[in-house]
């Protein structure tokens, strides 16, 4: 349709409908006995009034059909909100303004596709990023501390008794130093995940999470989990990860709960604590977590947990076969 079509379409509705009510006030004056004096006769205002009135009433009654797509168009521009953009307008009930109305529904549908695209990309940068800092920590600074703590051994060897004490403190310093590059770089890059699978990069996960926080916690993974693609392992293991570190950083918790099962049509990840609760403010790691769930379809809940604080709750759906 040209430009300014619903625009046209909706004048010439309004005019023919003011034109129609006209005509038909002229055709019952034309074809009644009712006249007009000059100047009116009292007598004469009930019946102008009647129909003025008529007039009216029909022109309003008609106008707010013809107008009552453009309310809901606008409740709907309120409510609407990336990503998913909200919820589409029925093009059956746009009446005139069906060309506005789908014009509204493909600009939605275009705007939640960029978005999606541009997420996508971003984090497909971060993964990238993350993985050449923890190679480069791996490789550069891993192997440096990894020389010095030799050179600190040999300086040892042939150190006097009274210098060894302080040697061995800085052995100890740099060794923890590196067992700390170490655990960061496995956090940006978790090898196990594209190595050994889902069911293991989530176990190991839940182990350094108690053996770092101190926290206990208690994990159930299947062991007959279905195949999944490796972006969808990669979303499901970095949900888990950002999930822990929350309840690790504020949740104030002394127990924690990962599960994973698996039941015909879909995955469900679950990360559960006893902390505090409470809102749930949508800072970088929670919107991180909304827009991975998005990208692969699934469906991600935060939600108080029946007995207290926090439970994750992510939903990716398998297709079976």
């Amino acid at each position: 349709m040209r430009s300014g079509g619903p625009v046209r379409t909706l004048f010439w509705r309004l005019f023919a409908i003011n034109g129609l009510l006209f005509a038909i006030g002229t055709a019952i004056l034309a074809a009644s006995p009712a006249t007009v004096s000059s100047p009116v006769l009292v007598t004469e205002l009930p019946v102008l009034l009647v129909g003025l009135l008529l007039i009216l009433v029909a022109t309003a009654v008609l106008l707010r059909l013809s107008l009552a797509p453009l309310g809901e168009l606008t409740s709907a521009m309120r409510r609407a909100d990336l990503p998913g953009g909200g919820p589409r307008l029925a093009e059956g009930s746009g009446g005139d303004l069906r060309e506005l109305v789908r014009s509204f529904n493909s600009m939605l549908d275009r705007l939640a596709a960029e978005h999606d695209d541009t997420a996508a990309r971003a984090l497909a940068a971060q993964e990238g990023e993350r993985q050449r800092i923890s190679r480069e920590l791996h490789d550069e600074i891993g192997q440096s501390l990894t020389v010095a703590l030799l050179s600190l051994r040999r300086v040892a060897d042939r150190a006097p008794d009274a210098l060894r004490p302080d040697i061995a403190g800085a052995q100890d310093a740099v060794r923890a130093s590196l067992d700390d590059v170490r655990e960061v770089a496995h956090r940006l890059r978790p090898g196990v995940l594209s190595d050994l699978g889902l069911r293991s990069a989530l176990t190991a996960l839940a182990t350094e999470f108690a053996h770092s926080s101190g926290l206990a916690v208690e994990r159930t993974v299947d062991a007959d989990l279905p195949a999944l693609p490796d972006e969808v392992e990669l979303v499901v293991f970095r949900v888990a990860q950002e999930a822990l570190t929350n309840v690790a950083r504020h949740a104030r918790a002394s127990r924690a709960e990962l599960t994973c099962t698996a039941v015909p049509g879909s995955v469900t990840l679950r990360v559960a604590d006893d902390g505090r609760g409470g809102g749930h403010v949508a800072g970088a790691g929670i919107r991180g977590m909304r827009e991975r769930a998005r990208l692969i379809g699934a469906t991600l809940s935060i939600e108080a947990g029946p007995a207290g604080g926090t439970e994750v709750r992510l939903v990716v759906p398998v297709e079976e076969g």
